[in-house]
């Protein structure tokens, strides 16, 4: 909590290339412990800001600094500007229009609350390190590419912020699970960008599948789509020979192109957008302005992570939490050239089944799993069907369906419609701050609910069906499947 900081005149320097003042780790550490002996220099505060007018004092908000300005980055910045118990003092970004963008957007935002109308209290930096080093932020929330999520979490945690980070939250096994252990090991508050189970309809939904109200679950179903729908788009179709989309379009994982190399545009330190991920030169399919899409560089196995990081992460989350497996993972993946299931399924130690389905017709179709006239619609949760019924989870496809009609009796919902804005994921956060309790998507459930998609993408990899010990996170007698849960880091980046 802390007093707004003036920054004028100091923008324009941050926000140049970093590669002739880039911290090291140990200048990082180092910065970070002489300056939290330093006093920050408090502005001139309205009225307004003192606590009327619906605004938290000062000294009562949280202090926030944004890591990362693309699309995604920018819903969470307005969320983070309109929100009067949030000070937000900081925006991060290697893309010097983004982040000029997200300093502007703060203080447009904040001047239109002053009786002056003016506002220059939001920092700008190119290098996070920089942003982690203000001893005045009490929190970070991460927003960058998929291969950044983990490393700067963790330096984060270090630095004493408390992390709200987009998910997925690592790109393998082994950075999660280095991710968790760091929040713990500094005693930090940390939420997973996980927010559909956060919706209150979605909640009761897996309280109740959870609590045993359709029996015993037999199986559970959840989409995993293939790179087709993602390469064949207008703006890979300059590169679509090379690419070779036709063959490449049918991969279930991320894969490593070799994308011509292009000017990199002014302004964008792309040598920082890579960062710890294995070198790629720069090709606009992963980063442009404007943003065309949320996640634009998840197709490359080094940046991103497929349908993990599209929705699975979502799904992972929101199936696991009804399971009451939030905190472990299955035990099998069995490859569909067993032949023992049409998709890879992946098998609890309870017997429950996860299948991984292209399409949700594959539910009734391939399957038989629900009735042939059963409404099945939306992402980002799934289909479960019990010894009692069968009920839905899915969000952006309209109304809970299940059956028989008596389980929405025992079942109580106060709606069956799933609204997404109702829920309350950042508040969440924000409450845990203050109250230093677990927030509900916490680290090891962000761990695991990116750890089912990795452990997916490796059976696919290998193309045979694993044996996975949750407790120890390892496969059984399989040292060439064990070597996938991690992946070299390029120098100087390290966890």
């Amino acid at each position: 909590m802390t007093q707004m900081e003036n920054s004028k005149g100091t923008d324009t320097t941050r926000l140049n290339s970093s590669k002739s003042r880039r911290l090291t780790r140990r200048q990082f550490l180092g910065r970070t412990a002489a300056l939290s002996g330093m006093v920050a220099v408090p502005w001139f505060i309205p009225s307004s800001a003192r606590g009327a007018d619906g605004n938290s004092a000062p000294s009562e908000r949280i202090a926030v600094g944004l890591i990362g300005k693309g699309l995604m980055g920018s819903g969470h910045l307005r969320r983070l500007a309109g929100d009067r118990d949030v000070q937000v003092l900081a925006v991060c970004d290697v893309d010097r229009l983004r982040c000029e963008n997200g300093k502007r957007r703060v203080e447009e935002t904040y001047a239109a609350r002053r009786i002056s109308s003016t506002y220059k209290g939001c920092a700008a930096y190119n290098d996070y390190r920089e942003l982690l080093a203000r001893p005045d932020i009490d929190a970070v929330v991460i927003v960058t590419p998929d291969h950044w999520h983990t490393l700067q979490a963790i330096d984060a945690a270090k630095a004493g912020k408390d992390v709200y980070c987009e998910k997925p939250i690592s790109i393998t096994v082994r950075q999660g699970r280095r991710l968790a252990e760091a929040v713990r090991r500094y005693g930090r508050i940390f939420q997973t960008g996980t927010q559909y189970r956060s919706i209150p309809t979605i909640r009761q939904v897996c309280e109740f599948v959870r609590a045993g109200g359709l029996g015993r679950v037999k199986s559970v179903f959840t989409l995993w789509n293939n790179l087709a729908g993602f390469i064949r788009a207008a703006r890979f179709k300059p590169y679509a020979q090379m690419m070779d989309v036709k063959k490449c379009g049918s991969s279930y994982v991320p894969l490593d192109f070799a994308l011509p190399a292009e000017p990199v545009p002014e302004g964008l330190d792309w040598d920082m957008w890579v960062g710890p991920a294995l070198w790629h030169p720069y090709n606009r399919l992963y980063h442009t302005n404007p943003s065309p899409g949320v996640v634009p560089w998840s197709f490359c196995e080094d940046f991103g992570a497929a349908s993990v990081t599209w929705h699975h992460s979502h799904s992972a989350d929101v199936i696991q939490y009804a399971l009451g497996a939030e905190n472990s993972g299955p035990v099998e993946l069995i490859h569909p050239s067993s032949g023992a299931y049409p998709t890879l399924t992946c098998k609890y130690a309870n017997g429950t089944l996860l299948h991984l389905v292209e399409h949700w017709g594959m539910v009734k179709d391939v399957y038989k799993a629900v009735p042939a006239t059963a409404r099945l619609a939306g992402n980002f949760g799934g289909v479960f069907v019990g010894e009692r019924g069968w009920v839905t989870s899915m969000s952006t496809g309209g109304a809970v369906e299940g059956g028989p009609e008596k389980l929405f009796e025992e079942m109580k919902l106060r709606t069956r419609q799933v609204n997404i804005g109702a829920n309350n994921h950042h508040a969440n956060f924000f409450k845990c701050i203050r109250t230093r309790r677990r927030p509900s998507c916490d680290e090891e459930i962000g761990h695991r609910s990116a750890s089912l998609g990795h452990l997916a993408i490796i059976t696919h990899k290998l193309q045979r069906s694993l044996k996975w010990d949750p407790a120890r996170e390892e496969f059984l007698g399989d040292e060439t499947a064990n070597r996938l849960r991690f992946c070299a880091m390029r120098a100087p980046w390290r966890l």
